[in-house]
């Protein structure tokens, strides 16, 4: 088993895997997102993505990219600890972290065979589909599962700890850091 970390590149190193893959026949999957608190819908979504082809590589907003998009109280997860919990999904080949505000830069470098992205997108509206169905890749709509968002799980926490009022029942060995004696 391939550890996590080791699947989390830089893009000129991504782009040298990439490359190789696909001169060996492989059709290379692209799809990108913040993927702020990993959800089950983003693992359905990754998942198909990876049936569309041999290989799926993740672009994982940067944490400044994200906060410019969603505004200053995210991400709620570092981009290093998302980028490696992608990672770890067995569904997904390689990961890398991208500071734009959209995947564009990072389209045109790799040139996948396939780019996936949610069915929220609408077809004009999806970045780099230019790019891919130029080079004879196709662009995938992947449905979504209704009622799966990270903003609706933020919702759902806060109301859940909301109704505890202040000084409420917490359970704070969930919430503390395990000591050092502890091994952790």
């Amino acid at each position: 088993m391939r550890e996590a970390r080791t699947k989390v590149v830089d893009c000129q190193t991504l782009k040298g895997k990439v490359d190789s893959f696909k001169q060996a026949g492989n059709r290379v999957v692209f799809t990108n997102g913040c993927f702020d608190l990993l959800h089950v819908g983003h693992v359905h979504c990754l998942q198909e993505a990876r049936r569309q082809g041999d290989c799926l590589v993740v672009a994982v907003n940067s944490d400044a990219s994200m906060q410019k998009m969603k505004g200053p109280r995210r991400p709620i997860v570092p981009e290093d600890e998302r980028a490696e919990m992608v990672a770890a999904l067995e569904c997904v080949d390689w990961v890398t972290i991208f500071d734009e505000p959209d995947p564009l830069k990072l389209i045109e470098l790799l040139v996948p065979n396939v780019l996936a992205k949610g069915a929220d997108w609408k077809e004009g509206e999806i970045v780099g589909a230019d790019v891919v169905t130029a080079a004879d890749g196709k662009v995938v709509r992947i449905d979504l599962k209704l009622g799966l968002s990270t903003t609706r799980l933020i919702e759902t926490i806060l109301t859940r700890y909301a109704e505890q009022g202040p000084g409420g029942p917490v359970d704070e060995a969930a919430d503390s850091e395990p000591r050092a004696d502890e091994g952790g």
